[in-house]
């Protein structure tokens, strides 16, 4: 289709240097974006800067995905305006951000986001880089306005460097971004290794957008990863805590995952799971594999995720082994099972910021595979009440599907939960009295190979509400 949608243009596209200044520009004849595809608000706010005399163009992902015939997710505008002269213009506009001040313009639910040209810092030899950079090369600071031009050079990859006008509907392409779109390529515009030190989150971003848009990672952006995946460690966990969310919660998670596996960045986010895939490959992957899976369906079935059961599935492998640990020291198991939950997401805590609001549920959704084998007297029914048994019972059959061995735990709380009062008295004289032991050891079937990926990973398909 992309071949068929730019077979128009009528200059053969040319490899330059990302830092020639001179856009390709491409008319309306030449692409197949339409102004009936663009928010009517964000037309309004360009137009409107415009005819106050400043330069102002749609830019970023929001032409990427109309050139691939996606639906936006938001239109952002790039401007020679200053907030504050953006501000003046809209009545309906909040300034916010602090390393680098934007403006919101909001139209009921919709807010299009308005951002001044910027330009890379300067580091001559009148300015001390050490105030904007790490010695590693990170950029601490980012608070340099620009023109146009120095806007585009200082964007990350050369498909989020298209500026759109709808006035004219021309595109600027000044990295040669509709070329690598036509090719399926997500390349850095200048020197990779010298990006991603800049900010190493630039990582994680080429691996989302190569998820999502299905793209390869060009050779030479790809090169330096590896080596620099270390790099995240130097980033806020609280900025790391919403791009998981962004890799693992747009509908692309089972592919993100293998590609930050492969490139060494899953272990810099989850340490202790990466060690459990290391450990016991075959069924940590195929958990995780499994989890995401399913994620991905919920998503494009239009149903609700939270993010408690899915870092508790990325977080579980790692912890049946500490709950053994303090399990031989002479604890008892249910406190055993508190104390290595406690451990485990405190140290996953200190690289991704999970907030108290879903650490609390994945705490209560590992506790959960405690009790689920104690079902003699009243326990059973005790456990139905429990607002986490859902979640607890979806997570158990997600252990399963994995292929853990729970003597049927799953299928028995599949009958249950449908039984009549009758049949649920019978099936729990049918226990004769065993009280199923702990459930986070048990023992595992090992497959003697690699199991299949993705949604076909399990017949099981356990949900995360």
């Amino acid at each position: 289709m992309l071949k068929k949608l730019f077979k128009s243009l009528r200059s053969p596209l040319r490899r330059a240097k990302h830092s020639h200044s001179t856009p390709e520009v491409l008319s309306n004849r030449q692409h197949p974006i339409h102004r009936g595809d663009i928010s009517r608000h964000a037309i309004g706010v360009v137009e409107r800067l415009q005819s106050a005399g400043y330069q102002a163009y749609l830019v970023g992902g929001c032409v990427r995905d109309l050139l691939l015939d996606l639906d936006p997710k938001d239109f952002d505008v790039a401007t020679s305006a200053t907030p504050e002269q953006v501000r003046a213009e809209f009545r309906n506009a909040r300034v916010i951000g602090r390393r680098f001040k934007l403006v919101h313009v909001h139209f009921g639910r919709e807010i299009i986001e308005v951002a001044t040209f910027r330009a890379n810092h300067p580091q001559d030899e009148d300015d001390d880089p050490r105030a904007a950079r790490h010695e590693s090369g990170r950029i601490l600071r980012d608070n340099v306005y620009g023109s146009l031009e120095d806007d585009a050079q200082r964007r990350d990859f050369t498909i989020n460097a298209l500026y759109y006008d709808p006035g004219n509907e021309r595109i600027l392409d000044y990295a040669h971004g509709v070329h690598d779109i036509r090719n399926h390529l997500i390349r850095l515009i200048g020197d990779p290794t010298q990006r991603y030190q800049e900010d190493p989150v630039r990582m994680l971003r080429a691996v989302r957008f190569a998820a999502k848009l299905d793209f390869d990672i060009e050779k030479h952006s790809a090169a330096p990863i590896y080596k620099l995946a270390p790099m995240l460690g130097e980033i806020p966990a609280a900025r790391l805590f919403d791009e998981v969310l962004k890799l693992f919660l747009a509908g692309y998670a089972v592919y993100t995952y293998e590609l930050l596996v492969d490139y060494g960045l899953f272990g810099q986010l989850f340490p202790a799971s990466a060690a459990a895939l290391k450990h016991n490959p075959d069924y940590t992957d195929t958990l995780i594999h499994n989890a995401l899976a399913n994620t991905d369906l919920r998503i494009q079935q239009g149903k609700p995720v939270t993010p408690a059961f899915l870092f508790a599935a990325l977080l579980w492998p790692a912890l049946p082994a500490r709950v053994l640990k303090l399990q031989e020291r002479g604890m008892p198991p249910i406190p055993a099972m508190q104390e290595a939950a406690h451990e485990l997401i405190s140290e996953q805590c200190q690289r991704i910021a999970v907030p108290k609001r879903f650490t609390l549920p994945i705490r209560e959704i590992w506790d959960m595979q405690e009790r689920l084998p104690r079902r003699s007297g009243k326990r059973a029914d005790l456990l139905l009440e429990n607002p986490r048994f859902r979640a607890g019972y979806d997570f158990l059959l997600l252990r399963e599907s994995a292929g853990e061995q729970t003597d049927g735990l799953g299928d028995w709380w599949t009958v249950y939960q449908d039984a009549s009062d009758s049949e649920r008295r019978s099936m729990i004289r049918d226990l004769s009295g065993k009280d199923d032991g702990p459930a986070a050891p048990r023992k595992r079937k090992r497959s003697g190979g690699r199991r299949k990926r993705g949604a076909d990973a399990g017949t099981t398909k356990p949900g995360n509400d």
